[in-house]
Order: structure tokens, then C-alpha cells, then sequence
């Protein structure tokens, strides 16, 4: 546990205060204040692992990306020998930044002010006109490198901490990993990056797209009701087309203690509606065989066995894994698209909210496919994702309407007094022998993914800095 303290904001509030556990509200004033957003950047992403990107991104040796590590700027290498290497993108002489492009390919970065240069490990090398030790005697070489970051590389992600004797990644991940290997860690060869991922700014504070993120279906009966009206996505009853969508808000909901949700749709409907088999006279195997994992074809269906177990191929064929976040700012989406011909292809996505201010995130979307998915998938899977969860998809432009509007609402005199409300609560349980960990309910979705979201931001918001996260 987390030895509690109480950070107090300068008109006096304590940030404990924000959050109302008994009610399971919270004040809307930390959408837009700037005092919290400064403690955010210390206490969360300068303290647990945030997602970078994904290594298939970096493939050769000397390959670089800049992003963003909270609030610093960081640079993610590829080294001789295949590793990963995040630094912080800052010279310890002068304070320029080393990098100033996205991306490249070098096995020296050397600020351009002074000319100091870092290997791709961060490792100081020396500065010009070496004969006159421009770096100065006062502290060895050893000590003038890049800030180092701690790094770990999950199904190809690549995740950061500066967090050095902190918890590992799996640690932090807790029982949510094991739902989240059936996504990331489920084929041989693993998955890769269909080209660089789409970014764009929206005006928001990005906890507004961050607890979304954690799991909420709700929002999908009104701010995204075309998906029952529209085209393939249209729901027909009795010769008429209907926009409920009530009954894709049943399954099976998972929250983590470390803020992480998933929600796990029901698959039997979708099975029956495009093989006609009835699902419950099918096993695992042929499951898998009539509708493959999104993103997979058949052929690739017996890798499963190989990475998975019984347990999680028993899920991954009645209630999969589909949408969900990691806290504190990632959404992931492995959803069934369906095709005019009344087939479907799979879209694996996946969304980092990167806060740039109080007001301001950037949305970062990466499009990905299986390594050994054919290519007419791949081509498919990138043009409807795009489509749909791109940062100009119609899915997204929904969501990143509502954002600034919160954004906004929270910087009024009444707004910010306004608050949160997460009170419709699951009373349901896990399902009769699911076998999987965590907190687990099953019925039509609420909203305890995203107050277990909160829960943890309240705790780290109020850790001591003495304590290391557990």
C-alpha cells in the first residue's frame, strides 16, 4: 500500500478532498486545473510505466522516436544488439534538447547547440575539440549521459518509468495481464505497426478521453447511436432498421485495483448471425474456426494454443476481451467490423491520450496487424480502422467533441464545483465458472471500471513521495 499524504492546492483544497468515496463522485475542477495537472505530472507519469510506442516502430539499429514521457520529452532508441533504450530527450549541459526531429536513424545524437554526443544508450561520448575537455574535469564521463528511463518491452510495446526501483511492469499490470495477453501476447511472431501512428491535438484535459477509456460502454447508446442506424452497422428488427444497441451493453466488465478495464462482449450473437451455427454446440476449437479472433484468419487460429492458455481460450471464444484501457491514458480496441458481404474483418487499435497541458492532449493512434497476417487483411484492417477509430474516423470524432466541452464546463466558477457522478454500480458478480482474476462482474455495463479508474488516480494523487508504488 501507499503511504497516504495530502497535497494541498494554493486556495487551500486538499486534492484528497477532490474525490468523494461515499458518494463515488468526483469535483470537476480536475479537468482543467493547472495546480493538479503540475502534481499529475510528478506523481503519475513521473511514477508508473507509460506506453511510448511499439518497437516494430524502430526496427534497425540506430532507428529513433521522440514522445513524450508526461510532461519530458524522451528519446526511444534501437541499440547495436536490439535493444530499447528510452532517454530523456534533455543535453545535461545546457539544456537543449538533443533531438529535434520525430524520428530517425543514428548511432551518435549530438545536441546541436554545443555538439555534446550521447550514444543511443544515453551514454556520454565527449564534446568537440577534445584536446581542450570542453565537458570539464569536475565529474567523469560516466556522469555526464542522458537521464536513463527503466523500460520494458509487452507483446512489442514498448513502456517506460522513471520509477527506477519502483514495482515491475508485471506488477503493475497485475491480474489485468492476463486478459491483456489474449490481445497483445496471442500469436508466434507477434503483432506490428501498420506505418506511424496518426496524431493530432484536441483542447482537452486528457483525463476526459483517459477515464473514458477505462471501459466505458455507456456513452455508445447516444454519442455513438449511428453504429445502429448507419450501413453495415445497422441493427434490423422486423423488416425495420432500430437503433438499440442496449443488448451489445451486456458482458462481463473487469476492473483493477492499478485503474486497468476491460470489457468483454458477448460472442455467441456474432457467431450465430454470420455462420448460422449455434454456438453452444461448438467447441472451443471450432469457435475459433468459425470466427476467428479480430485480426487473425483461420490459419493463424492454432497459434493460439501455442501462447494461450485452456482457460483464456474458454473467454476468448464466449466473452473476448474487445474494448478497454490501461491506465492511465490508453484505450484499446479489437473489434469485429462488418463487411457488406456479411463477413467481417478484425481492427486491432490502440490509443495513448498524451497530455500537453492543463487543456490540451495529443492523440496519438496506432493501427496494428499480426506479422503474418496476409496482405489483403492488413490492407483492409488499415483502411477500416482508419475509418472508423482514426483520428479523422467517425467513431473518434464523437468522442473527441465531448472532451473539450468537459474541458471548458470544469473551468467555470460553478462548473468546477459541479463533479462526476460513477454511481451506477454492478451488483451482479463474476459469471457462474469464469475463470479469470480480478474484479469481475457480469450484466449490462456500469460504471465501476471507471470509478476503480479514479480510485487509483486518488491514490498515487495522494502517495507520500517517500514511498515507492505498489
Amino acid at each position: 500500500m501507499l503511504t497516504r499524504t495530502s497535497p494541498v492546492l494554493s486556495d487551500g483544497t486538499k486534492v484528497a478532498d477532490l474525490i468523494y468515496p461515499s458518494s463515488r463522485e468526483v469535483q470537476m475542477r480536475v479537468l482543467s486545473d493547472r495546480e493538479i495537472y503540475e502534481l499529475e505530472m510528478e506523481k503519475i507519469f513521473g511514477k508508473i510505466w507509460v506506453l511510448l510506442g511499439h518497437e516494430s516502430e524502430i526496427p534497425n539499429s540506430g532507428d529513433f522516436m521522440v514522445r513524450d514521457l508526461g510532461s519530458d520529452s524522451v528519446i526511444v532508441a534501437r541499440g547495436k544488439q536490439g535493444e530499447v533504450f528510452v532517454t530523456l530527450n534533455v543535453c545535461p549541459h545546457r539544456g537543449m534538447r538533443i533531438s529535434t526531429a520525430d524520428c530517425g536513424n543514428t548511432q551518435i545524437h549530438k545536441c546541436i547547440y554545443h555538439g555534446w554526443a550521447f550514444r543511443p544508450n544515453g551514454d556520454f561520448i565527449g564534446s568537440p575539440v577534445e584536446r581542450e575537455c570542453m565537458h570539464g574535469k569536475m565529474l567523469p564521463k560516466e556522469e555526464l549521459g542522458l537521464k536513463k528511463a527503466r523500460v520494458q518491452l509487452y507483446g512489442g510495446l514498448v513502456f517506460a518509468t522513471w520509477n527506477i526501483d519502483g514495482p515491475s511492469f508485471d506488477e503493475f499490470l497485475g491480474d489485468a495481464k492476463w486478459y491483456y495477453d489474449m490481445l497483445f501476447c496471442r500469436s508466434d511472431k507477434g503483432m506490428e505497426v501498420l506505418g506511424p501512428p496518426q496524431r493530432f491535438i484536441v483542447n482537452a484535459n486528457w483525463k476526459t478521453a483517459g477515464e473514458q477509456s477505462a471501459a466505458d460502454g455507456f456513452h455508445t447508446l447516444t454519442l455513438h447511436r449511428w453504429l445502429g442506424e448507419v450501413g453495415n452497422y445497422a441493427k434490423k428488427g422486423e423488416g425495420e432498421t432500430t437503433a438499440d444497441l442496449s443488448p451489445e451493453m451486456y458482458g462481463v466488465e473487469i476492473s483493477s485495483p492499478h485503474g486497468h478495464a476491460l470489457r468483454c462482449i458477448d460472442l455467441a450473437r456474432k457467431i450465430k448471425r454470420l455462420t448460422g451455427l449455434d454456438p453452444a454446440e461448438l467447441t472451443v476449437q471450432q469457435k475459433l474456426e468459425a470466427l476467428p479472433p479480430a485480426g487473425m484468419t483461420r490459419d493463424m487460429v492454432e497459434q493460439l494454443a501455442n501462447n494461450l492458455s485452456d482457460d483464456q481460450l474458454q473467454v476468448l471464444t464466449s466473452m473476448p476481451p474487445q474494448v478497454g484501457g490501461m491506465f492511465p491514458n490508453i484505450l484499446f480496441g479489437f473489434v469485429y467490423i462488418p463487411q457488406p458481404d456479411g463477413t467481417v474483418v478484425g481492427s486491432m487499435t490502440l490509443h495513448a491520450y498524451v497530455p500537453q497541458g492543463p487543456d490540451k492532449l495529443e492523440f496519438v493512434n496506432w493501427i496494428f496487424a499480426e506479422k503474418d497476417a496476409p496482405p489483403e487483411l492488413r490492407d483492409k484492417m488499415l483502411k477500416q480502422t482508419i475509418q472508423l477509430f482514426g483520428t479523422s474516423g467517425m467513431v473518434e470524432q464523437d468522442d473527441s467533441d465531448t472532451w473539450p466541452h468537459m474541458t471548458l464546463a470544469a473551468k467555470g466558477a460553478m462548473g468546477r464545483k459541479s463533479t462526476l457522478k460513477y454511481q451506477a454500480c454492478f451488483e451482479t458478480g463474476a459469471p457462474e465458472g469464469w475463470p479469470g482474476p480480478g474484479i469481475v462482474n457480469e450484466g449490462f455495463t456500469k460504471d465501476d471500471t471507471q470509478w476503480h479508474w479514479w480510485l487509483y488516480w486518488h491514490e498515487l494523487m495522494t502517495a507520500s513521495d517517500e514511498e515507492k508504488e505498489s
